[in-house]
């Protein structure tokens, strides 16, 4: 009998669409002289204090597993650090996970909640493991657009028209990869009174929390009612620019913790231990690198959405994260479109907006984690290319 290799494939996953961020970047790979705006990753190396940390776990011979739940005095600074920072007290016994990144945090988020059928809740444009998360899970996506005027957040009316007998959980990620919308406390309050009204769960992905620059951030989690339904996600990613060393962490009810690592221990077990040693340096010695970088992340927003709103891409301000989201529906090219004749005509490399849902079609993610004089030359090599399309 002829072997036929898609036949085994589980039906859900044939259904899961390649990431649109990587789909373009492989496109990209072993292409001479580009100037990269595209992959969600600090320019930054990790500060020489928190890869010295990992050096001497290193040392020290710190290299056996940990916990199912993470080491516990990691766990310990988490629950003081976001005690502190947001404003929501766990038991680090009980009530957080260290987890191999936010990207497996979510994961175990969603496989731990959702029965198949569940409807989740999340709003677009967005990252884009959200919805293909939730349906690995058997669950069913269901999105809710933001819109450019409105600073891409996302408002409690809309998600109340989506909710139906079936939804069971509400995804948030403020600040937001790709827009760089925010949410201020009033626009949550309204958000966490649907939520309680409808009896929903909230999964809120906050890694880029650090890099608000305008306002203090909030979380959903610290207002009244909120922490016993919600399952806080965070990490050490962006804000300590620790991409590789892979260290995410879930704060939530204890029960719903205990789920999550029922499904950690037969997959990722724990997470590495000397990347949970530099975490515990990054948390509590690194707030000053971060304010640093955040900082210069700040000149360089100004800069790129100065330079896309004046080449005629209309540009919001993103308050937070390290994107700019410009609008490219007046060139007449859609987003792909834009993206691939911007790359081969000129060598600059962003990640086309409908990558990012339905509602990022006419957008472009430019992504400022780069030098200012690299997104310079990028900006007027784009300003160039715009100017032949009129």
């Amino acid at each position: 009998m002829h072997f036929e290799p898609d036949r085994f494939i589980a039906r859900n996953v044939r259904a899961i669409p390649r990431s649109g961020i990587r789909d373009f970047f492989d496109i990209v790979q072993g292409m001479a002289d580009v100037i990269s705006l595209g992959v969600g990753e600090p320019d930054f190396v990790t500060p020489w204090h928190i890869r010295e940390a990992a050096i001497y776990a290193l040392e020290r011979g710190h290299t056996t597993y940990t916990s199912n739940l993470g080491l516990l005095k990691l766990r310990e600074a988490i629950a003081q650090s976001v005690g502190e920072n947001f404003h929501a007290a766990y038991d680090p016994r009980k009530e957080i996970l260290i987890a191999v990144g936010v990207s497996e945090a979510m994961d175990l988020a969603f496989r731990a909640l959702i029965d198949p059928g569940d409807e989740v809740i999340y709003h677009e444009p967005c990252y884009v493991s959200y919805s293909p998360g939730i349906s690995l899970a058997h669950g069913v996506p269901v999105a809710v657009s933001c819109r450019a005027e409105e600073g891409f957040s996302v408002r409690a009316e809309a998600i109340e028209r989506a909710i139906t007998p079936r939804s069971k959980a509400l995804v948030l990620n403020f600040p937001t990869n790709p827009t760089g919308g925010t949410m201020d406390r009033a626009e949550l309050e309204q958000i966490a009174a649907v939520v309680q009204r409808h009896n929903l769960m909230v999964i809120t992905d906050e890694i880029y929390s650090e890099l608000t620059f305008e306002g203090g951030h909030v979380s959903i989690a610290a207002l009244p009612g909120m922490k016993e339904r919600t399952i806080f996600l965070h990490g050490f990613s962006k804000a300590y620019a620790m991409t590789g060393f892979r260290i995410g962490y879930a704060c939530g009810p204890a029960e719903v913790i205990e789920a999550m690592m029922r499904i950690h221990q037969y997959s990722m077990l724990c997470a590495s231990i000397i990347s949970q040693e530099a975490a515990l340096e990054a948390i509590q010695h690194g707030m000053a690198d971060t304010t640093d970088m955040r900082e210069q992340y700040r000149i360089r927003r100004n800069f790129i959405v100065n330079a896309l709103n004046e080449m005629g891409l209309s540009c919001h301000l993103p308050r937070g994260s390290f994107y700019a989201f410009p609008c490219i529906r007046s060139t007449g090219l859609d987003s792909k479109q834009f993206a691939l004749q911007l790359l081969e005509s000129e060598k600059v490399a962003c990640v086309p907006g409908s990558a990012f849902g339905p509602g990022g079609e006419g957008y472009l993610r430019c992504c400022f984690a780069t030098a200012l004089d690299r997104i310079e030359d990028a900006t007027e090599r784009m300003a160039r290319f715009v100017g032949r399309l009129r």
